[in-house]
């Protein structure tokens, strides 16, 4: 729980909070939930999440780019454990609606998309496709003709949100781990350790062989330059040479028993006799 001096106080932008909140975009009659950390919440909406998710909330960068630019600043100057509720306008959240961003395919240049040559493709309305870099959703359709919609998904509706602050993030190990988990996610798992102004990030095994991480490493290296400043960020990825397993020798036989001697063999010399060779001829013993 936050203190009550640091409850009175109010968040500035470039602040690393946790943020709980929920955001709803409202079309004539129509409402719709766009995020949410509140599981009761996503639940209640029927809300599609990854699984494994984690539900509470979230690190946040007050003034950031996570939300739209009006929603960002409309979070700055809250106060700690508040809970508040605002409106925001298309123009003001996701953007008003661009009719120049609605665009008109062929059937055949559709189907030529790889996404569509896939064996579990399907095209529908609100199907998503990626047309030349841009990522759009399927508004209507015939045999002939496919209307595509550029514009983000929750443009032109206005928008309704709680928020909540949290806590503000102010130790210095946990704001890179902030930072970590709002550029790449999963920053639970990474070691973080800070000494004489040098940031250690361990990377996990789960993230050494993830391009997601490739890509979002110089992005967090950034941020956490930008926010801590640190004298030097040092990023370490373990790779341990696993030990061959040695094999069980198997066990020892215990040494054979000499076979019984049969009374035939028992009977026969030990000692057989001599046959010609180079040392000269046998003799035959004397008869008495």
């Amino acid at each position: 729980m936050p203190s009550t001096s640091s409850a009175a106080e109010a968040v500035a932008s470039g602040d690393l909070v946790r943020l709980d909140y929920e955001i709803w975009s409202e079309s004539g009659d129509r409402t719709e939930l766009v995020d949410t950390t509140r599981e009761s919440v996503a639940k209640k909406a029927e809300m599609n999440v990854p699984a494994g998710f984690t539900w509470g909330p979230r690190p946040h960068l007050v003034g950031g780019e996570y939300f739209p630019a009006g929603i960002e600043n409309s979070l700055v100057g809250l106060k700690v454990g508040e809970e508040v509720q605002k409106e925001f306008a298309p123009a003001d959240a996701f953007g008003e609606r661009d009719p120049k961003l609605i665009e008109l395919f062929s059937m055949h240049e559709i189907q030529r998309l790889p996404e569509m040559r896939r064996d579990d493709a399907t095209l529908e309305l609100g199907t998503i496709l990626t047309i030349k870099g841009r990522r759009g959703r399927v508004t209507t359709l015939t045999a002939a003709r496919v209307r595509v919609d550029f514009n983000p998904p929750f443009a032109g509706r206005k928008i309704r949100g709680t928020f909540r602050v949290e806590e503000r993030i102010s130790a210095p190990a946990d704001q890179a781990r902030a930072l970590v988990d709002l550029t790449y996610g999963h920053g639970a798992d990474f070691g973080i350790e800070i000494h004489n102004h040098v940031v250690t990030l361990k990377v996990p095994d789960r993230s050494k062989f993830d391009l997601t991480w490739a890509a979002s490493k110089p992005r967090v290296i950034d941020r956490i330059r930008s926010q801590l400043k640190p004298k030097s960020i040092q990023v370490i990825e373990e790779y341990v040479t696993p030990v061959a397993k040695e094999a069980k020798e198997p066990p020892a036989e215990s040494p054979a028993k000499p076979e019984a001697e049969s009374p035939k063999a028992a009977s026969e010399p030990t000692t057989k006799p001599a046959t010609s060779g180079s040392h000269g001829h046998a003799h035959a013993p004397k008869s008495d």
